[in-house]
């Protein structure tokens, strides 16, 4: 498994080796009943820690992504054919979103912009293309001129 990482980034390197795992599963290339890297080789790999590993795989093993087994090592629990996700993981995932849509809002980002990346980011990972057609915001958010007038 190929991961990227910043070791220098704002973002802390168990948080990014989290997240290029969640992409890989989300784009197929990891599917459920697959391997990852004992933590040991990949942090060999990465060049890192491994307790900095191992944090990684146990954010993803509270998500629910990953099942940790003392023979079996790492192992994908779920990708996107395992079925509907579980209703506590929706609502954290909702309250995320609410929270990253207002972080976006505090920096001053258009609606357009936001709107744009959402669109770019569903199409990596292959949401079919009737999920990209969002009709929009409410004629109230138009009105109020948030740089969301415009939009499909």
């Amino acid at each position: 498994m190929l991961l990227s990482i910043e070791p220098d980034g704002p973002v802390p390197i168990y948080q990014q080796i989290r997240d290029r795992i969640v992409e890989a599963i989300a784009g197929g290339r990891q599917p459920a009943g697959s391997a990852l890297p004992s933590t040991r080789q990949l942090a060999v790999d990465l060049g890192v820690n491994f307790h900095t590993v191992n944090k990684g795989y146990d954010l993803l093993r509270q998500e629910g992504l990953l099942r940790l087994g003392r023979k079996s090592g790492a192992v994908v629990r779920r990708d996107a054919a395992s079925g509907p996700p579980d209703p506590g993981w929706v609502q954290d995932w909702t309250s995320r979103l609410h929270t990253l849509l207002a972080e976006a809002a505090a920096q001053g980002m258009p609606a357009t912009d936001i709107v744009r990346g959402c669109r770019a980011a569903m199409t990596d990972f292959a949401f079919p293309a009737a999920a990209l057609d969002w009709p929009g915001p409410s004629a109230t958010a138009a009105e109020a001129g948030n740089g969301s007038e415009g939009l499909p």
